[in-house]
C-alpha cells in the first residue's frame, strides 16, 4: 500500500492533465516522429516573447540557462528548472524512507508520478511569482496588477505544457526523455550560436572573430582579449572554443574506463560474463544536483538581496549574497558579488579566474565537495550501493566465480570497488566541469558533460530500439 504521504495526492490524480500510456506498441519511425514534434515545440516556445515584459529586461541568470534549457523573456523562461528540482526533492525523499514507495507496485508508481506533476506545478507558481516580486521584469508598480497576472499565468501554463510534453514522451509516445532532449538541444544551440554566430551587434561567434581578428591592423590587446577573453567581454574567446572540442574529447574518454568483475551463471555452467564498473559510476547526478543547488543559492540570494537588503546593510544578509553590474559600459546585467551566491558561481574564463583567483579556488573545492556527498547520497537513494547490486545480480542468477553462490561474497567483493569509484567519479566530474567553465567552454562544463551522457543514453536507445524493430524476438531479451 501507498504510504499517508502519497495518498494525499489520489484525489488530486484525478482533475490533473495527463498523457495516456499507449495501448498498442508504438512503431520506431512513430516514436521518432513524437520525439521530433516534441523537440519542435519546445524550440517554438523557446523563442516565443512573454506578452508584457520589455524586450531590454535584464537577464541575470544567463549563466545557469543551458542547464535548465531556459530563455530569457519567453516562454521557456523557467525552462525545466520546477520540474527537475520536483523530481529531486521527492527522490531523495523516497531514497531516504521518509515516505513509503515501492516503485514495483503500479499503484505507488501511479501516485509518485502524480506527486511528481503537483511538485512541479507549485514550484512553477512559487519560481515565477518570485521572478515578478524580485523586479526582473520591472517593479510591481510599474506592471500593473493586470500584467503581472498575465505574465504569471503565461509562466504557469508554459510549465505544464512542459511537463506534459515531458510526459508524452517518457510515457512510451517518443524515445527517452523529454527532460534529457530539452537539456541536449539547449546545450547545442548553445554551442552552434557561440562557434557560427555571425556577427549582430551584440554577439559575434568564435568562426566570425577568427576571420576579423587576423585581418591586419588588429590592436594587441584586442587579439589578446579574443583569445583569452575578459571580465566584462560577452563574445566567446579561442581558448574556449579549443577547450570545448577538448572537453567532449575527455569527458567521452572517461566514460569507457571501467573495472570489469568476472561473472557467471548458475543456470549455464562454463558461461562467463563481466559485471562493468564504470568510473563515472553515478554518471552526472552529482555535478546535477549541485548546479541544481548552487542555482537555487544564486536566485534566492538575489530575491532576498532586492527585496530586503537592496543597499547593502544587511551584514548577515550578506553572507547569502551581494549583487550589482560590475561594468555598466558594456551590460547592464546583475550578477553576484559577493556572499555564498558569489562563491557558488563558476568564473567563465582565464581573466576572470586570473582576475580573483581566490574565488575559483572556493568555488572549486566547494563543488567537489558537494559532487562528493552528492555521490555518496545518490549510491543509497538511487539503489546503486553493494548490497542492492549483489541482490540483483543473485536474482539475475549470476555469481563470481570461486565463490559460492550467496549474496554476501558478491557484496564484499563490490565493497572493495563501489564506494571508492563513486567519490572518485564525483571528484572527477567536479574537477572536469570546473575546468572547463574556468576555460570558458561553450555551454557550460555541466552542460558538456550531461550532453555526453545524454548522447550516449540516446545512442544505446536509438540501437535497441532498432534492433528491436527488426528482430522481434529480441523484446523478450530486452524485456519489453
Amino acid at each position: 500500500m501507498a504510504g499517508r504521504f502519497l495518498n494525499i495526492f489520489k484525489p488530486i490524480g484525478r482533475i490533473l492533465p495527463e498523457i495516456k500510456v499507449p495501448e498498442r506498441k508504438v512503431k520506431f519511425n512513430e516514436k521518432i516522429f513524437w520525439t521530433a514534434l516534441v523537440l519542435i515545440v519546445f524550440l517554438v516556445m523557446s523563442e516565443v516573447p512573454l506578452y508584457g515584459i520589455s524586450s531590454t529586461v535584464q537577464d541575470q541568470f544567463s549563466a545557469l540557462r543551458v542547464i535548465f534549457a531556459s530563455n530569457r523573456g519567453t516562454l521557456m523562461e523557467l525552462g525545466i528548472g520546477p520540474i527537475v528540482t520536483a523530481g529531486l526533492i521527492l527522490q531523495l525523499l523516497a531514497g531516504s524512507a521518509l515516505i513509503n514507495c515501492d516503485m514495483s507496485k503500479p499503484e505507488d508508481r501511479g501516485l509518485f508520478t502524480v506527486a511528481s506533476k503537483v511538485f512541479s506545478i507549485l514550484l512553477t507558481g512559487i519560481q515565477a511569482g518570485a521572478y515578478l516580486l524580485s523586479g526582473m521584469y520591472g517593479s510591481i508598480s510599474s506592471l500593473g496588477v493586470v500584467v503581472i497576472v498575465v505574465i504569471f499565468l503565461q509562466l504557469v501554463a508554459a510549465g505544464i505544457v512542459v511537463m506534459l510534453l515531458d510526459e508524452l514522451v517518457q510515457k512510451g509516445w517518443g524515445l527517452g526523455s523529454g527532460i534529457s532532449l530539452f537539456i541536449m538541444a539547449g546545450v547545442a544551440q548553445n554551442i552552434l550560436w557561440s562557434t557560427f554566430s555571425p556577427s549582430t551587434g551584440l554577439f559575434v561567434g568564435a568562426i566570425e572573430q577568427i576571420f576579423a581578428k587576423t585581418t591586419a591592423g588588429q590592436p594587441a590587446f584586442t587579439v589578446m582579449t579574443w583569445i583569452v577573453g575578459s571580465k566584462s567581454s560577452v563574445y566567446p574567446s579561442l581558448i574556449g572554443f579549443i577547450a570545448t572540442i577538448g572537453a567532449f574529447l575527455i569527458i567521452i574518454y572517461l566514460n569507457g574506463f571501467r573495472i570489469e568483475l568476472p561473472m557467471s551463471y548458475a543456470g549455464y555452467k562454463g558461461f562467463r560474463s563481466k559485471y562493468p564498473i564504470k568510473l563515472l559510476y553515478v554518471s552526472n547526478l552529482p555535478v546535477i544536483f549541485a548546479s541544481a543547488l548552487f542555482a537555487n543559492v544564486y536566485f534566492f540570494g538575489e530575491l532576498i538581496y532586492n527585496t530586503a537588503n537592496s543597499h547593502g546593510t544587511n551584514i548577515w544578509l550578506n553572507w547569502i549574497g551581494t549583487f550589482g553590474i560590475p561594468d555598466p559600459s558594456v551590460s547592464n546585467s546583475t550578477q553576484a558579488t559577493g556572499g555564498l551566491a558569489y562563491f557558488t558561481t563558476a568564473p567563465h574564463n582565464i581573466q576572470t579566474v586570473l582576475g580573483d583567483p581566490l574565488h575559483a579556488l572556493i568555488y572549486m573545492l566547494i563543488l567537489i565537495a558537494f559532487c562528493a556527498v552528492f555521490s555518496l547520497i545518490w549510491l543509497e537513494v538511487g539503489g546503486l550501493g553493494p548490497a542492492k547490486v549483489a541482490q540483483q545480480l543473485m536474482d539475475s542468477g549470476m555469481q563470481i566465480p570461486g565463490y559460492r553462490r550467496s549474496g554476501r561474497p558478491i557484496e564484499a567483493i563490490l565493497k572493495r570497488y563501489i564506494p571508492i569509484v563513486t567519490v572518485l567519479g564525483g571528484i572527477i566530474v567536479a574537477l572536469v566541469a570546473g575546468v572547463a567553465d574556468f576555460l570558458g567552454v561553450f555551454g557550460s562544463g555541466t552542460g558538456i558533460l550531461l550532453s555526453v551522457g545524454i548522447i550516449y543514453q540516446y545512442y544505446e536507445l536509438l540501437m535497441r530500439e532498432r534492433a528491436a524493430e527488426m528482430y522481434p524476438a529480441f523484446r523478450r531479451i530486452l524485456g519489453e
